[in-house]
């Protein structure tokens, strides 16, 4: 079986020391259980998910809305010290947003502001594993209340505020969702 690649999704901008912690405690437990840990390859949320993901020894995929590294760097002055391998859209960031998610088995949201919510509506139309870190600030905290008024369900989506129990719960669903499809393509 290949590894079940999760991206982490929140806001570039980090709120708190808090959220950056549990970020970074996400990052670090995909990894140890064997998970690539995707992100938006940018500051914040993203960065923090992929440096825990380097202290456990984990690889990193960072999907950049650069069109190269000199853009990445220079033009949108972001972070590269964590990732492991990048791509570059060159689409910026709605582009990006897309690419990023479609990248992914199953997305954890941590904080976020509006590209988190863009980044949101692709994965539950995806209908890709969802976890939420609950209490974490930001659009996330708002996202269980979005789903209530929105009326299509919570299929596929899991809340939680500990970063190591979310991590379990998505890692289940994602392998549960690989694991279905797979024996679709076999029969």
């Amino acid at each position: 079986m290949q590894s079940i690649k999760v991206g982490v999704s929140g806001s570039a901008v980090i709120a708190d020391k808090e959220s950056a912690r549990k970020a970074e405690l996400i990052g670090y437990h995909l990894a140890r259980s064997g998970a690539i840990v995707v992100t938006g390859d940018t500051t914040g949320i993203p960065e923090e998910a992929a440096k825990g993901a380097k202290k456990a020894g984990g690889f990193t995929l960072g999907v950049s809305p650069a069109h190269n590294f000199h853009d990445h760097v220079r033009r949108y002055k972001l972070p590269y010290k964590h990732t492991d391998f990048a791509i570059y859209t060159g689409f910026g960031y709605s582009g990006r947003n897309l690419l990023f998610i479609r990248a992914t088995d199953a997305v954890i949201f941590v904080h976020g502001r509006i590209g988190t919510l863009n980044e949101f509506t692709i994965a539950f139309e995806d209908k890709k594993p969802i976890g939420i870190l609950t209490d974490s600030g930001g659009i996330s905290d708002e996202l269980d209340h979005l789903l209530t008024v929105a009326h299509r369900g919570r299929n596929q989506i899991v809340f939680d505020d500990n970063p190591k129990q979310l991590v379990e719960k998505v890692l289940k669903m994602a392998k549960a969702d690989i694991n279905r499809i797979a024996r679709g393509a076999q029969g």
